[in-house]
């Protein structure tokens, strides 16, 4: 890893970390700040890696983990700034990260010479819809696990702001896929073929589907609620960190 890159990474985790602990201390003012301060440090970190390497963070699981890193608490940050009510899912939030910088530091940073499939705009669209839907779902499911240990009218007020956060993410993610398919048919001719990855993704659409009619259609525990909301984060961090790495499919390691 080249040393500024290296410095770059290492500040912006660092504080991720600080706000992880400001999180676990409950001084949640200061946790969306300092996580924000720590995607844009990112940001630049994976600037000067494109700079040096002359592509993007997309292929190899160190770059998808340090974009992610970086849009997933871009996400979080800016939540956090626009809707206070998402700081109480800081906990969450933070542990996820901490858990990815951890993984991180254990993969290779080297790189690979990107496939020529990729030399689309639509991947551009692709990429950062799915992003986008992550950190979503990282917020919805964080204000979930939160309202469970609130008080029963501010906790119901909570999770009706994770459901409203989870809907933006199932936005993104149907957009997602539609720009999936559209760079899909310019890279191998064809929009879908149920490959591992797009069916997985797939997967976690119709299960946001399915929460949202079990929602309006069923009398829902609170628990249960909340479990359907995490439940999609879960599926979709598994899809985007396993399968693609998994797969012998043309979307390997392509998130």
């Amino acid at each position: 890893m080249m040393a500024p890159e290296g410095l770059l990474v290492a500040a912006g985790g660092g504080c991720y970390l600080v706000g992880a602990g400001l999180a676990w201390r409950k001084r949640l003012v200061w946790v969306g700040k300092w996580v924000l301060a720590g995607a844009l440090i990112l940001a630049t970190g994976i600037a000067v890696r494109w700079f040096a390497n002359g592509q993007g963070p997309f292929l190899t699981l160190y770059e998808i983990l340090l974009s992610s890193l970086c849009s997933l608490g871009f996400v979080f940050g800016l939540a956090c700034s626009l809707d206070p009510s998402a700081r109480q899912g800081a906990r969450l939030a933070t542990l996820v990260l901490g858990t990815m910088l951890i993984w991180m530091a254990f993969t290779d940073p080297g790189s690979r010479p990107l496939p020529a499939t990729y030399g689309n705009p639509w991947l551009w669209v692709h990429v950062a819809m799915g992003k986008v839907f992550l950190g979503c779902s990282l917020v919805a499911a964080g204000m979930g696990f939160a309202s469970i240990f609130e008080q029963q009218n501010s906790g119901e007020a909570l999770l009706a702001r994770a459901w409203q956060w989870l809907m933006v993410a199932f936005l993104f993610h149907s957009a997602m896929l539609i720009a999936g398919a559209v760079w899909a048919q310019d890279a191998w001719g064809r929009y879908w073929a149920w490959d591992p990855l797009e069916t997985w993704a797939f997967v976690t659409w119709l299960l946001m589907a399915f929460a949202f009619h079990a929602k309006a259609t069923f009398r829902l525990s609170h628990v249960i609620e909340t479990a359907m909301i995490i439940g999609v984060f879960v599926l979709a961090f598994l899809t985007f960190f396993g399968v693609p790495f998994v797969s012998i499919a043309p979307h390997k390691g392509a998130v």
